[in-house]
């Protein structure tokens, strides 16, 4: 009853907007309208015919339309509840992330005393106590991933330069205690990572060995400072060996590329410092004469 009695006032509404006069034609009962013939009809233009037939086109379809706007937006709220339920489980990623940063702040703050020629160990032991912080924390962060299976690239980079980071100073850590690197494995086990849902992504550990790198130079000008001048031989060694097994990858041109581009240069800071050790004929126990 609603649909005719809106098709009935539509109409006529039309036929006024159509035609304004009045008296062209007299107020039709509508049941008889409906049956009325169309050269009994008011001249009208041809524009508005078509205008004619598309209003009643538009009427005969309200229904599907009204279909079609349920469905959008039924679609749409799953889009709003999905969209905020990811938005929820970024933010606790993004938490516990944070607390990874802080850890490896305090972890980098204390290898920065190796450069100020303070005992290894003593440096080394305070950095260590923080690996286990880390540990604990990619452990919460794993078990946050679980409840978003199949989906850790696209909340990768919420961690990624967090890891990058603590990733290095693993590594550093354990080359100022063996001179070798510390491989991908061993450094995915002291994080607590490697389960086939979360792992320690390659890129990520290359990186960190890159910024590991970084900090060579800089030992290396303070240890002959303070008379160990065989620091630079080893570090050169070292590097030398690491950037030939870099040169075996094809890297594309991003942030890793230019972190390895990088780790010439501090190649190129080591050999100035041995070179200049070497040509002064310093020994490692200071000695001059005895060739390094």
């Amino acid at each position: 009853m609603k649909s005719s009695s809106a098709l009935r006032n539509g109409v006529i509404t039309l036929f006024h907007s159509l035609n304004p006069n009045p008296n062209s034609y007299k107020t039709i009962p509508f049941r008889k309208f409906i049956s009325i013939n169309k050269s009994s009809l008011p001249s009208l233009p041809t524009s508005n015919t078509n205008k004619l037939r598309f209003f009643c086109s538009s009427m005969a379809q309200s229904g599907d339309s009204v279909y079609s706007s349920s469905s959008v937006e039924k679609q749409f709220e799953g889009f709003r509840s999905t969209l905020e339920d990811s938005g929820k489980l970024r933010e606790r990623i993004k938490a516990v992330a944070g607390e990874i940063e802080s850890a490896a702040r305090f972890m980098h703050s204390g290898l920065l005393l190796v450069h100020q020629s303070r005992p290894v160990p003593e440096v080394l032991e305070r950095a260590k106590s923080q690996i286990e912080v880390l540990k604990a924390l990619y452990s919460n962060l794993a078990e946050i991933l679980k409840e978003c299976p199949g989906q850790y690239y696209r909340f990768h980079g919420e961690w990624r330069s967090e890891t990058q980071t603590a990733v290095s100073l693993i590594v550093l850590l354990h080359w100022l205690e063996t001179g070798d690197l510390l491989m991908h494995k061993e450094t995915e086990a002291k994080l607590g990572l490697g389960s086939s849902e979360f792992g320690l992504d390659i890129e990520d550990y290359l990186t960190g060995v890159c910024f590991m790198s970084n900090e060579l130079p800089r030992y290396v000008v303070n240890q002959v400072t303070a008379g160990d001048y065989d620091c630079p031989r080893k570090v050169l060694n070292f590097l030398t060996e690491l950037h030939a097994a870099f040169r075996m990858l094809n890297l594309r041109n991003d942030l890793l590329r230019r972190k390895f581009d990088g780790m010439k240069y501090d190649l190129r800071k080591v050999e100035e410092v041995y070179y200049d050790v070497k040509i002064r004929g310093l020994t490692a126990n200071g000695d001059p004469g005895v060739q390094g």
